[in-house]
């Protein structure tokens, strides 16, 4: 009985502490997780748990890695990877420059600053003012300028108020003309000049202002211009009529024979085929002064008569001394 008891005591206990054995290692068996998720809040199995955590975010953020490798492979954005980084599976980026190079998009134009802005815009101003400022400058060489032709007037007058004979001979070397060139006369006219070899300041500054001209080369350029009014008739008229007057002495109202022959081959010359003849006639004549109605009457001569003398009538209102020329030539011819 008490063996039995014994028995089953012992059996008891045994089968008791059998029984708890078993049912531990049945547990472990059966429920390592259960222990694992009894001891998440301390001891080992927490440990446990972090760890596996810890390892299956790196795993994810390696599976992310390589993610991002294989679409930056695809788009030619790698770098060459050796077989080594294959291996290991680290990646090798490409440089940062070359990266922002490659994936950023081009840069646009920066927008520029306030500051920027106001300077440019200066700039700008500056350079249509430096352009601007240059063609001032230009038109105003080109203008005529009364001051430029005073300074110009007293290059030759000195500290005179009129230009004299060793001024004017200085002024006709400027200029490139001699002072018998028949421009010079027609200069004088446009001047009206009253007295020969002299210009005073007034008739400087009116005469110069009509022809625009403030310097020795603007004079130069308009020597053409003062010749071609030699070619017109009514000009040419009322150059020769000046010319009496302005090459006679101021007290007399005659002009002198010798110069009556300078300035008459001067304007008829080369354009009255019977000048030459005309010449003679007057150094052999008895005539020493030439009055203004003979020295027109001249012109009027050279332009109605024909060179034969043929039209010329004796009766008419012409002047003696061209009377005595007729009858001079017409004997010339006969003998």
């Amino acid at each position: 009985m008490e063996a039995a008891l014994g028995s089953s005591g012992q059996g008891r206990e045994g089968g008791t502490g059998e029984g708890r054995e078993g049912a531990s290692e049945r547990a472990s068996e059966r429920g390592t997780g259960v222990r694992i998720s009894k001891g998440l809040s301390g001891g080992a199995g927490g440990s446990v748990r972090k760890a596996d955590f810890q390892l299956n975010s790196h795993l994810s953020t390696l599976a992310n890695i390589h993610k991002i490798y294989h679409t930056l492979n695809k788009l030619n954005l790698t770098e060459d990877i050796g077989q080594d980084d294959h291996q290991t599976g680290s990646l090798r980026s490409c440089s940062s420059s070359d990266c922002f190079n490659k994936v950023m998009p081009p840069r646009k134009k920066r927008r520029p600053a306030s500051g920027d802005d106001l300077s440019a815009k200066k700039s700008r101003h500056d350079s249509m003012y430096r352009k601007y400022d240059s063609t001032r400058i230009k038109t105003e060489e080109e203008a005529f300028s009364s001051k430029r032709c005073l300074e110009w007037f007293y290059e030759y007058a000195g500290t005179d108020d009129v230009v004299g004979p060793e001024g004017m001979e200085k002024f006709c070397e400027d200029i490139g003309v001699e002072p018998e060139n028949v421009v010079m006369l027609v200069l004088a006219w446009k001047l009206d000049a009253q007295n020969m070899g002299y210009f005073t300041l007034q008739e400087w500054l009116k005469g110069m202002t009509s022809l625009q001209c403030d310097t020795t080369e603007k004079l130069r350029n308009t020597l053409d211009y003062l010749r071609s009014f030699l070619n017109d008739s009514t000009n040419f008229k009322l150059i020769y009529r000046y010319a009496f007057d302005f090459a006679r002495e101021k007290d007399q109202r005659s002009l002198d024979i010798n110069t009556a022959k300078c300035m008459l081959g001067l304007l008829l010359g080369k354009i009255w085929p019977l000048f030459p003849v005309f010449h003679q006639f007057l150094e052999q004549s008895k005539y020493k002064v030439i009055n203004k109605d003979q020295w027109c009457n001249v012109l009027e001569f050279s332009r109605t008569i024909n060179l034969d003398l043929s039209n010329y009538d004796e009766d008419g209102a012409w002047p003696v001394l061209l009377d005595e020329f007729v009858e001079w030539y017409k004997d010339k011819q006969m003998s």
